[in-house]
Protein backbone atom coordinates (compact mmCIF):
# COMPACT_ATOMS: atom_id res chain seq x y z
CA UNK A 1 0.00 0.00 0.00
CA UNK A 2 1.23 3.36 -0.79
CA UNK A 3 2.03 6.01 1.94
CA UNK A 4 -0.68 8.74 1.15
CA UNK A 5 0.36 12.03 -0.19
CA UNK A 6 0.19 14.38 2.75
CA UNK A 7 2.68 11.79 4.77
CA UNK A 8 5.10 11.97 1.69
CA UNK A 9 4.93 15.98 1.99
CA UNK A 10 4.89 16.44 5.84
CA UNK A 11 8.16 14.69 6.04
CA UNK A 12 9.85 16.28 3.07
CA UNK A 13 8.59 20.10 5.06
CA UNK A 14 10.49 18.23 8.19
CA UNK A 15 13.75 18.88 9.35
CA UNK A 16 14.41 14.93 9.14
CA UNK A 17 13.09 14.86 5.51
CA UNK A 18 15.13 17.63 4.66
CA UNK A 19 18.22 16.11 5.85
CA UNK A 20 17.63 13.31 3.91
CA UNK A 21 16.56 14.98 0.82
CA UNK A 22 20.41 16.58 0.61
CA UNK A 23 21.35 12.60 1.08
CA UNK A 24 19.82 11.50 -1.51
CA UNK A 25 19.87 14.07 -3.93
CA UNK A 26 24.16 13.83 -3.30
CA UNK A 27 24.03 10.09 -4.26
CA UNK A 28 21.48 11.00 -7.26
CA UNK A 29 24.02 13.54 -8.32
CA UNK A 30 27.01 11.45 -8.37
CA UNK A 31 25.25 9.11 -11.44
CA UNK A 32 23.27 11.70 -13.08
CA UNK A 33 24.70 12.25 -15.96
CA UNK A 34 23.43 15.27 -18.13
CA UNK A 35 21.51 15.02 -20.93
CA UNK A 36 21.00 17.88 -23.18
CA UNK A 37 17.14 19.14 -23.86
CA UNK A 38 16.17 15.28 -22.36
CA UNK A 39 12.51 14.85 -21.16
CA UNK A 40 12.33 13.76 -17.37
CA UNK A 41 8.87 11.68 -15.67
CA UNK A 42 9.22 11.62 -12.04
CA UNK A 43 7.45 8.54 -10.88
CA UNK A 44 6.24 7.89 -7.14
CA UNK A 45 7.01 11.55 -5.32
CA UNK A 46 9.94 12.44 -6.80
CA UNK A 47 9.35 15.94 -6.75
CA UNK A 48 11.98 17.09 -4.33
CA UNK A 49 14.55 15.67 -6.72
CA UNK A 50 12.97 17.04 -9.89
CA UNK A 51 13.42 20.56 -8.51
CA UNK A 52 16.88 19.71 -8.69
CA UNK A 53 17.29 18.30 -12.18
CA UNK A 54 14.41 20.22 -14.63
CA UNK A 55 16.30 23.18 -14.90
CA UNK A 56 18.25 21.51 -18.32
CA UNK A 57 15.50 19.70 -19.09
CA UNK A 58 13.22 20.26 -22.50
CA UNK A 59 10.21 18.82 -20.22
CA UNK A 60 9.69 17.41 -16.84
CA UNK A 61 6.24 15.46 -15.73
CA UNK A 62 6.08 14.37 -12.07
CA UNK A 63 3.87 11.05 -12.21
CA UNK A 64 1.91 9.73 -9.18
CA UNK A 65 0.20 6.10 -8.55
CA UNK A 66 -3.47 7.12 -7.79
CA UNK A 67 -3.01 4.80 -4.28
CA UNK A 68 -0.70 7.87 -3.29
CA UNK A 69 -2.81 10.52 -4.20
CA UNK A 70 -1.42 14.10 -6.21
CA UNK A 71 -0.09 17.89 -5.60
CA UNK A 72 -0.02 20.23 -7.85
CA UNK A 73 3.89 20.63 -9.07
CA UNK A 74 5.47 23.11 -9.99
CA UNK A 75 4.36 25.30 -7.40
CA UNK A 76 3.05 28.72 -9.18
CA UNK A 77 3.50 27.37 -12.35
CA UNK A 78 1.47 25.06 -15.12
CA UNK A 79 0.82 21.60 -13.30
CA UNK A 80 3.18 18.89 -14.99
CA UNK A 81 1.52 16.60 -12.51
CA UNK A 82 -0.64 13.85 -13.70
CA UNK A 83 -2.58 11.00 -11.80
CA UNK A 84 -1.22 7.39 -12.97
CA UNK A 85 -1.01 3.93 -12.72
CA UNK A 86 2.29 2.86 -12.39
CA UNK A 87 1.34 -0.30 -15.76
CA UNK A 88 -0.30 1.95 -17.39
CA UNK A 89 1.51 5.36 -18.14
CA UNK A 90 0.15 7.66 -20.22
CA UNK A 91 2.53 8.09 -22.80
CA UNK A 92 3.45 6.62 -26.03
CA UNK A 93 6.50 4.17 -27.17
CA UNK A 94 9.87 5.88 -26.97
CA UNK A 95 8.81 8.79 -25.88
CA UNK A 96 11.12 10.30 -22.74
CA UNK A 97 14.84 9.66 -22.15
CA UNK A 98 14.75 9.10 -18.55
CA UNK A 99 12.35 7.89 -15.49
CA UNK A 100 13.19 8.87 -12.12
CA UNK A 101 11.40 6.69 -9.67
CA UNK A 102 11.74 7.60 -6.18
CA UNK A 103 8.68 6.06 -3.84
CA UNK A 104 7.14 4.21 -6.03
CA UNK A 105 8.95 0.55 -6.93
CA UNK A 106 8.33 -0.10 -3.11
CA UNK A 107 4.69 0.19 -3.51
CA UNK A 108 4.02 -1.44 -6.64
CA UNK A 109 1.50 -4.26 -6.89
CA UNK A 110 3.39 -6.43 -9.80
CA UNK A 111 7.48 -4.72 -10.13
CA UNK A 112 8.03 -6.45 -13.09
CA UNK A 113 5.00 -5.25 -15.16
CA UNK A 114 6.01 -1.61 -13.76
CA UNK A 115 9.46 -2.00 -15.07
CA UNK A 116 8.50 -3.34 -18.41
CA UNK A 117 5.82 -0.46 -18.86
CA UNK A 118 8.80 2.16 -18.26
CA UNK A 119 10.85 0.19 -20.89
CA UNK A 120 8.20 0.23 -23.27
CA UNK A 121 8.41 4.56 -22.63
CA UNK A 122 11.79 5.20 -22.60
CA UNK A 123 13.67 6.16 -25.71
CA UNK A 124 16.18 3.64 -26.80
CA UNK A 125 19.15 3.81 -24.60
CA UNK A 126 16.74 5.67 -21.84
CA UNK A 127 17.99 5.87 -18.84
CA UNK A 128 15.63 5.05 -15.42
CA UNK A 129 16.90 5.88 -12.44
CA UNK A 130 15.30 3.89 -9.06
CA UNK A 131 15.64 5.15 -5.48
CA UNK A 132 14.38 2.10 -2.89
CA UNK A 133 14.83 1.49 0.27
CA UNK A 134 18.04 -0.82 1.54
CA UNK A 135 16.45 -4.25 3.46
CA UNK A 136 19.37 -4.21 5.31
CA UNK A 137 19.49 -0.66 6.23
CA UNK A 138 17.98 0.74 9.49
CA UNK A 139 15.54 3.42 7.45
CA UNK A 140 13.65 0.38 5.98
CA UNK A 141 12.91 -0.80 9.98
CA UNK A 142 11.17 2.41 11.38
CA UNK A 143 7.73 3.29 10.27
CA UNK A 144 8.05 7.16 11.52
CA UNK A 145 9.43 8.18 7.65
CA UNK A 146 8.27 6.64 4.09
CA UNK A 147 11.32 4.52 3.34
CA UNK A 148 9.77 2.33 6.33
CA UNK A 149 7.02 1.30 4.68
CA UNK A 150 6.48 -1.06 1.60
CA UNK A 151 9.22 -3.84 0.06
CA UNK A 152 12.82 -2.99 0.68
CA UNK A 153 15.11 -4.42 -1.64
CA UNK A 154 19.11 -5.37 -1.59
CA UNK A 155 21.36 -4.70 -5.06
CA UNK A 156 21.27 -8.17 -5.65
CA UNK A 157 17.63 -8.09 -5.67
CA UNK A 158 17.51 -4.96 -7.89
CA UNK A 159 19.90 -5.78 -10.24
CA UNK A 160 18.54 -9.41 -11.29
CA UNK A 161 14.81 -7.40 -11.22
CA UNK A 162 15.83 -4.65 -13.90
CA UNK A 163 18.03 -7.90 -15.95
CA UNK A 164 14.26 -9.85 -15.94
CA UNK A 165 12.73 -6.64 -17.33
CA UNK A 166 15.14 -5.92 -20.43
CA UNK A 167 17.28 -3.22 -18.51
CA UNK A 168 21.59 -3.51 -18.21
CA UNK A 169 22.15 -2.09 -14.46
CA UNK A 170 24.91 0.59 -14.58
CA UNK A 171 26.09 3.07 -11.79
CA UNK A 172 25.24 2.57 -8.39
CA UNK A 173 25.41 4.71 -5.37
CA UNK A 174 23.93 4.96 -1.61
CA UNK A 175 22.32 7.54 0.72
CA UNK A 176 21.18 7.61 4.32
CA UNK A 177 23.98 6.24 6.50
CA UNK A 178 22.95 8.70 9.69
CA UNK A 179 19.60 7.40 11.72
CA UNK A 180 16.27 8.22 11.48
CA UNK A 181 16.30 10.46 14.42
CA UNK A 182 14.89 13.65 15.32
CA UNK A 183 17.04 14.06 18.25
CA UNK A 184 18.91 17.28 17.20
CA UNK A 185 22.48 16.09 18.51
CA UNK A 186 22.12 13.11 16.28
CA UNK A 187 20.97 15.30 13.26
CA UNK A 188 23.62 17.48 13.56
CA UNK A 189 26.00 14.57 12.98
CA UNK A 190 24.84 14.08 9.84
CA UNK A 191 27.70 14.88 7.50
CA UNK A 192 29.63 12.34 9.92
CA UNK A 193 28.01 9.30 9.68
CA UNK A 194 27.24 10.31 6.01
CA UNK A 195 31.44 10.14 5.50
CA UNK A 196 32.15 7.20 7.99
CA UNK A 197 29.07 5.40 6.36
CA UNK A 198 29.87 5.27 2.83
CA UNK A 199 33.54 4.48 3.40
CA UNK A 200 32.83 1.63 6.15
CA UNK A 201 29.61 0.50 6.00
CA UNK A 202 27.83 0.87 2.61
CA UNK A 203 25.93 -2.00 2.53
CA UNK A 204 23.73 -1.04 5.44
CA UNK A 205 22.75 2.48 3.80
CA UNK A 206 19.30 3.89 4.44
CA UNK A 207 18.32 3.55 0.64
CA UNK A 208 19.99 2.11 -2.69
CA UNK A 209 20.12 4.25 -6.08
CA UNK A 210 20.80 2.39 -9.34
CA UNK A 211 21.00 3.48 -13.01
CA UNK A 212 20.01 0.78 -15.73
CA UNK A 213 19.57 2.10 -19.60
CA UNK A 214 16.93 0.58 -21.61
CA UNK A 215 18.37 -2.91 -23.26
CA UNK A 216 17.60 -3.02 -27.43
CA UNK A 217 19.15 -5.78 -28.80
CA UNK A 218 16.39 -8.30 -26.90
CA UNK A 219 12.86 -7.61 -27.27
CA UNK A 220 10.46 -7.61 -25.06
CA UNK A 221 7.20 -10.22 -25.65
CA UNK A 222 4.26 -7.92 -26.60
CA UNK A 223 1.03 -9.31 -25.12
CA UNK A 224 -2.28 -7.65 -25.15
CA UNK A 225 -3.90 -6.96 -21.80
CA UNK A 226 -7.12 -5.56 -20.69
CA UNK A 227 -6.90 -3.09 -18.28
CA UNK A 228 -7.57 -4.46 -14.54
CA UNK A 229 -8.65 -0.79 -13.77
CA UNK A 230 -12.43 -0.08 -13.15
CA UNK A 231 -13.37 3.27 -13.31
CA UNK A 232 -16.99 4.58 -11.11
CA UNK A 233 -17.87 8.25 -11.56
CA UNK A 234 -18.04 9.43 -7.90
CA UNK A 235 -20.77 11.60 -8.56
CA UNK A 236 -23.13 9.04 -10.76
CA UNK A 237 -26.42 7.80 -8.84
CA UNK A 238 -25.56 4.20 -7.88
CA UNK A 239 -29.68 3.15 -7.77
CA UNK A 240 -31.27 5.25 -5.32
CA UNK A 241 -34.43 6.18 -6.37
CA UNK A 242 -35.49 9.27 -6.07
CA UNK A 243 -38.52 10.89 -4.72
CA UNK A 244 -40.06 11.24 -7.86
CA UNK A 245 -39.84 7.59 -8.98
CA UNK A 246 -41.13 6.63 -5.24
CA UNK A 247 -44.07 8.53 -5.37
CA UNK A 248 -44.69 7.38 -9.12
CA UNK A 249 -44.23 3.91 -7.67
Amino acid sequence: MSVDIVDLREFYHSALGRLAEQSIAMALSSLWARLPEERLVGLGYAVPYLDRFRTDTERTFAFMPAGQGAVNWPVGEKSSTALVFDEELPLPDSSVDRVLMVHSLEFTENPRESLKEIWRVLAPGGRLVIVVPNRRGVWARMEHTPFGSGRPYSRSQLTTLLREANFTPGAAAEALFFPPSKVRAVLKARNVFERLGRRFWPVFSGVIVIEAQKRLYQGLPVAARASRRVFVPVLAPQGVRTTRERNQG
